[in-house]
């Protein structure tokens, strides 16, 4: 299955396909260096694949975690990609989870203002959800993805196969932006969920998701209105995500409840029961909302919001801080 992002000179092809990762050098141009940027969280065998199908490669393996979505590692990636002789003809290709390929994606965009870029992503969060649309960051003071860029890659691919060495835990975290994508646009993909197991259909899963989520970037690629829903749960998640020690698909299944009616939490609830996902929790309120103040969605006394009213309709609105804070202190009463 091959879905195509039309954004004009920037479009790409996103290639799901079991195997996939041996055809990197067919479904990618790879004739030339390339920087392969990996964690230790990543079997090494996938980055190696990948590098063995360059002309020329260079692999970089971080240390695993977020704490790497930092300006010491992105200075980094940018002194390799210098000592390794990249050109501008030349390319970056993330093999890794979100971090990776936010990481990569944002030396990628500034190295010789801006080199080729490929994603790999070999998580589940990766594969539904940040491998396409091109939002590339680091985090700075403990704020996530606050110094970033707009930069598409030049394409992805989806391999399901390499999923079988993740722990139940990190399906799960990746499955809650999947629930989230049924919950704003697909009903039927969040239906899914409540009839069947998920992992007997990760292929439908994962093409549902990216299907709809290349159509939002299609129609709004910089998050000037439509593409605003894609953060539906981010912005509580966020905040609970900045007091540590819950995955990001953990705090956004957290962050999805509050902004949910009553009808839509009583289906959601045991979706994220089912996937092993949180649906309580204990954190510092104050931190929370100072997190959620200083957000990317914060404007002045304001913070932008997405509703759930009913099951595959996203619904924006724009709230003060104390409407905020009671969502907060309620959503989990």
């Amino acid at each position: 299955m091959t879905l195509h992002m039309d954004l004009g000179e920037r479009s790409y092809d996103i290639h799901l396909q079991q195997g996939a990762l041996r055809q990197a050098g067919e479904l990618f141009d790879l004739d030339r260096t390339a920087l392969v940027v990996t964690d230790t969280g990543v079997p090494s065998v996938y980055a190696r694949a990948i590098a063995d199908q360059c002309r020329r490669a260079e692999i970089v393996t971080l240390p695993a975690g977020e704490e790497t979505k930092s300006f010491p590692y992105f200075e980094k990636l940018c002194r390799t990609c210098l000592s390794a002789g990249l050109s501008r003809k030349d390319c970056i290709v993330a093999v890794g989870g979100g971090v990776v390929g936010d990481l990569a994606g944002f030396a990628a965009a500034s190295y010789m203002r801006g080199i080729d870029f490929y994603n790999v992503p070999t998580t589940v969060l990766s594969q539904v959800d940040s491998s396409i649309g091109g939002k590339v960051a680091i985090d700075l003071d403990g704020v996530k993805n606050i110094v970033g860029a707009f930069y598409q890659p030049k394409g992805v691919i989806v391999d399901p196969l390499v999923l079988s060495t993740l722990p139940r835990r990190q399906i799960a975290n990746g499955l809650a932006e999947a629930v989230k994508m049924g919950l704003i646009w697909d009903e039927a993909l969040f239906a899914l969920f409540e009839t069947e197991e998920p992992m007997e259909h990760i292929g439908e899963i994962i093409g549902r998701a990216l299907e709809g989520k290349r159509l939002v970037v299609q129609e709004d690629e910089r998050e000037g209105g439509l593409r605003r829903i894609l953060n539906f749960g981010h912005t509580i998640g966020h905040g609970i995500e900045s007091q540590g020690g819950r995955y990001h698909g953990e705090c956004v299944a957290l962050g999805m409840l509050p902004m949910c009616s009553p009808a839509v939490r009583a289906r959601l609830e045991p979706v994220l029961e089912r996937l092993g996902l949180p649906t309580r929790g204990e954190w510092d309120d104050e931190a929370v909302m100072d997190a959620m103040v200083h957000d990317k969605k914060a404007e002045g006394a304001s913070v932008h919001i997405i509703l759930v009213e009913e099951i595959g309709r996203a619904v924006q609105k724009t709230v003060d801080i104390g409407e905020l804070r009671r969502l907060l202190e309620e959503g989990f009463r």
